[in-house]
């Protein structure tokens, strides 16, 4: 076992000296880095005798370890001041964060539209167009059970598709007094049918699509119609101009506008779309978009009876219509019957 008195082991003048310049030494490697940490990183030369000259003095090993951990604590400061500066900037710079409450969606419409309808429903005062006198909202007989209503309502507007408002009255007064109802409908024959409904356009597909519609409405819903636009445009031979315009007529529900070809022609002359549309259902979507709901109901028969008497499919009437002074459409036939030339004689 080794003894106590080899631990403590006697001490000589010059290793006490060595011990005490070593002491020193850290001393001043001590104050050299608090010096630097109170100058924000940036060491400064100091005078001959004080802490950095103690360096000096010090061992090559001794100096890189010195510099080591002195190059640690700037970058450590360094990155500290850096980090602090972000954030202060950034603080600044930082604006208030824009909600999706805040954004408020500019909404397209066109110009002048309002003073288009306005005028629309001036000219159509009367109410003396064909939709007025046999549209589909008069085809119904008055004198029946609400649900064949409804039907009434529905198999007009699928005669009405492709023919003429007086052939598809006329259609349905004989079916009328046939007996339009359900069962009185799948009892008649297809050839019967046809008879009843001829001359309107597609006679033959039309005897198909009320005869298969007519079973489903028996199967599925208890003779009446479908009360939602979805199911309704599942019925064969009814597209969405019919599903609208029937919630609208038998249901009182206005789901959506229903464009035909008249509302078709008329918005994309007055400028209502935001870009051309090729198919009514387009349009529709696109007129949806920026016309109040409260002139959905009535933008059927106002632009319908309004194209069957004055904004014609072919050669209209402009010069009687109240919108010739701010309607693109007839600022577009001006300007090309000014450019127009003359026949060369």
């Amino acid at each position: 076992m080794m003894s106590t008195s080899a631990y403590f082991r006697p001490v000589t003048r010059s290793q006490a000296a060595q011990g005490g310049s070593k002491f020193a030494d850290l001393k001043a490697r001590a104050q050299a880095l608090q010096t630097t940490r109170s100058r924000g990183g940036k060491s400064t030369p100091t005078a001959p005798g004080g802490p950095s000259s103690s360096t000096e003095q010090a061992g090559p090993s001794q100096k890189k370890t010195a510099q080591k951990r002195v190059k640690r604590e700037h970058t450590k400061i360094e990155y500290e001041a850096k980090e602090g500066g972000d954030a202060k900037s950034s603080s600044r710079s930082a604006k208030p964060k824009t909600t999706l409450s805040s954004i408020k969606k500019e909404r397209w419409e066109p110009e002048r539209w309002g003073e288009h309808l306005e005028n629309i429903k001036r000219m159509r005062a009367t109410r003396d167009a064909p939709v007025d006198t046999m549209g589909c909202q008069t085809c119904p007989d008055e004198a029946a059970a609400p649900k064949v209503k409804r039907y009434h309502a529905l198999i007009s507007l699928m005669l009405s598709s492709q023919t003429k408002d007086q052939m598809t009255s006329a259609a349905m007064k004989r079916l009328i007094d046939h007996g339009l109802t359900v069962d009185n409908i799948l009892k008649t024959s297809d050839q019967k049918l046809g008879e009843l409904i001829y001359p309107v356009g597609f006679w033959k597909t039309k005897v198909k699509y009320i005869k298969n519609t007519t079973q489903i409405l028996k199967d599925q819903y208890g003779g009446d119609i479908p009360a939602t636009v979805a199911e309704m445009v599942q019925l064969p031979g009814v597209g969405p101009k019919m599903a609208y315009l029937t919630m609208d007529v038998g249901w009182g529900k206005v789901e959506g506008i229903c464009v035909d070809t008249h509302v078709h022609r008329i918005s994309h002359r007055l400028g209502w779309l935001k870009k051309p549309t090729k198919v009514p259902e387009e349009t529709r979507v696109a007129l949806e978009e920026w016309l109040p709901r409260e002139h959905w109901s009535e933008l059927n028969w106002l632009l319908v009876g309004f194209g069957q008497q004055t904004c014609l499919p072919v050669s209209p009437k402009c010069g009687g219509c109240l919108n010739k002074e701010i309607c693109p459409f007839e600022k577009s036939q001006l300007r090309y019957s000014k450019n127009k030339k003359s026949p060369k004689k």
